[in-house]
């Protein structure tokens, strides 16, 4: 495996809770916390020290449309038909004479089934739950968070890299302690 570099997998179980250290860096998304971590790596920083934490996490639940019966049936119906697509596929595989019945007999189930198991669950919440929605958990922002060991040198790595990186914007903010210890810039 010339050219590449194998991964290996630390042994051991995975730490929980809170990382014990300091925020090094605080970005706006996700994917500037994944490049300032990148950074780091490729500047052979010691990263299994590091974890990236989401601070101030909130639920966002996304509405994308009101439910109606139309949608209810025609939404099962469609689910019914891929799912009775597979199983008259599997049926005519397995059949000793071939043809196109198996795979209607397979939609016609599949979507006879799921519109009738799709009606029964909106009749049961009629009322309460008139839209289709999307949850998502987000962050207001992340934290890269580093031993106090070496919580200085990735710091100044980090400053580097945001004035080499205009996408990555670091959020200007006191360093705080996480967890455990002082913070690195009292030493």
């Amino acid at each position: 495996m010339e050219g590449r570099k194998m991964m290996t997998v630390a042994h051991g179980p995975l730490p929980t809770g809170m990382p014990d250290g300091w925020p090094i860096g605080s970005y706006d998304t996700y994917l500037q916390a994944q490049q300032a971590v990148d950074h780091l790596a490729k500047s052979e920083f010691p990263v299994s020290g590091l974890a990236i934490v989401g601070v101030e996490p909130t639920l966002v639940e996304r509405v994308s449309a009101r439910l109606t019966w139309g949608r209810v049936l025609g939404t099962s119906a469609a689910s019914g038909a891929w799912i009775g697509l597979f199983v008259g596929l599997l049926l005519t595989m397995m059949s000793a004479t071939p043809g196109v019945a198996p795979i209607a007999i397979g939609l016609g189930a599949g979507v006879a089934f799921a519109v009738v198991t799709g009606a029964i669950r909106y009749a049961a919440t009629r009322g309460q739950h008139g839209f289709v929605s999307h949850s998502q958990l987000v962050a207001r922002y992340y934290d890269v968070v580093c031993t106090p060991r070496t919580a200085q040198l990735g710091r100044d790595l980090l400053a580097a890299f945001s004035l080499k990186s205009p996408s990555t914007t670091e959020r200007h903010r006191p360093v705080r302690k996480v967890s455990g210890g002082i913070p690195a810039d009292h030493d």
